[in-house]
């Protein structure tokens, strides 16, 4: 294992000696993934390697339009600021003190949570609390009541309606 690879992953020769290469493991991975979208930090990265290692295996690759890239959904959203996992946690008030190393199963947990973020962000709570639904009961007294509105056309929007009808080539409500 390189050394700087180590420092950025923790994983020594020792601790992979035991571990199967991905032909032992290619098959339950497809199967796994089936036909579902990726979504993948840095996708372009992940994709060679993983696409490599299945062309070493005969196999088709993963096309890229099943592929989700935060890092460009990212870097789209917020132009010029740091797209690595790390800033975005920090930007979404994400806790990732646990993460010390690039590790699998926790970058994927912290992906999530960002994916979801860029997506336009998720609501913690939705309101359920009991406070959340007496403060949306509560009406205040101070505002006034307003007399329903008419939304029945005008005499001259109906007329205009009609006659907008009457130019429609075969509609599909008369057939």
């Amino acid at each position: 294992m390189p050394e700087e690879a180590y420092r950025i992953h923790g994983h020594s020769d020792a601790f992979l000696a035991d571990k199967p290469c991905f032909a032992d493991v290619a098959d339950d991975f497809l199967a796994f993934v089936a036909d579902a979208r990726l979504v993948i930090h840095n996708a372009a990265f992940d994709m060679g390697f993983l696409n490599a290692e299945l062309a070493r295996l005969g196999r088709d690759p993963i096309p890229p339009g099943r592929v989700v890239d935060t890092v460009s959904m990212a870097r789209s959203r917020f132009p010029g600021a740091p797209a690595n996992l790390d800033a975005l946690c920090r930007r979404f008030g994400i806790d990732n003190s646990a993460r010390t190393k690039h590790g699998a199963l926790l970058d994927a947990e912290l992906l999530a949570e960002v994916y979801l973020e860029l997506l336009g962000g998720r609501q913690p709570n939705l309101g359920l609390t009991r406070a959340a639904r007496r403060r949306a009961t509560d009406a205040p007294e101070s505002r006034p009541r307003r007399e329903p509105r008419p939304h029945a056309p005008s005499p001259e929007e109906s007329e205009a309606h009609a006659a907008f009808i009457a130019r429609l080539d075969k509609p599909i409500w008369n057939e």
